[in-house]
């Protein structure tokens, strides 16, 4: 019984290292300096969409990528994204979240107007700051960082401003725009 068992074990061994010299695309030895090309995916990134889209999530898209390119994976906007909270030509950073904003407040379903926003790459700081959310420093930092960096191209770069973290984005997002 022994002898069988032992004989099981070579027998399997010498099976698993022929496995591992054949190439299973051409079926000649590995070794016998056949070129080998793998290929690899490096020109995908991915990213994850939220708000009123038809399809949150992630999605694996081409480097390089816009907003309008995510929108269309996520099957495109709803009625309730206001499209002044983006722009589809904006390139994509890879392993970022963007959020597409509502037009009308979610919570109120009868709502016939729609939220009041501010712009944040045009409005006063005075005007910026009568968001709940944007104290009067953080709406002078958010003129400052697109005095030295140029507009907002996303939402996700308020989060790049001095004083504004996670939750501070999270809360005021719905709240501003990017363009007219």
């Amino acid at each position: 019984m022994i002898k069988i068992l032992i004989g099981v074990v070579v027998v399997t061994i010498a099976v698993i290292g022929a496995f591992l010299f054949l190439d299973p695309n051409s079926g000649i030895n590995s070794s016998s300096g056949a070129n080998v090309t793998e290929v690899s995916d490096t020109n995908k990134i991915s990213i994850t969409v939220e708000g009123e889209v038809y399809k949150p999530g992630t999605y694996t898209l081409d480097e390089g990528a816009t907003m309008e390119d995510l929108l269309a994976a996520a099957n495109g906007a709803t009625s309730n994204s206001d499209e002044r909270a983006y722009y589809e030509t904006a390139v994509l950073t890879s392993g970022m979240t963007y959020y597409i904003a509502s037009l009308y407040d979610a919570s109120d379903i009868c709502s016939s107007e729609p939220i009041n926003k501010v712009n944040v790459n045009t409005d006063d700081a005075t005007t910026l700051a009568s968001v709940n959310g944007i104290s009067s420093t953080i709406a002078s930092s958010i003129i400052t960082y697109r005095t030295s960096n140029g507009l907002f191209s996303t939402l996700e770069q308020l989060q790049e401003v001095y004083g504004i973290g996670a939750a501070t984005y999270k809360k005021i997002r719905n709240f501003v725009i990017l363009h007219e």
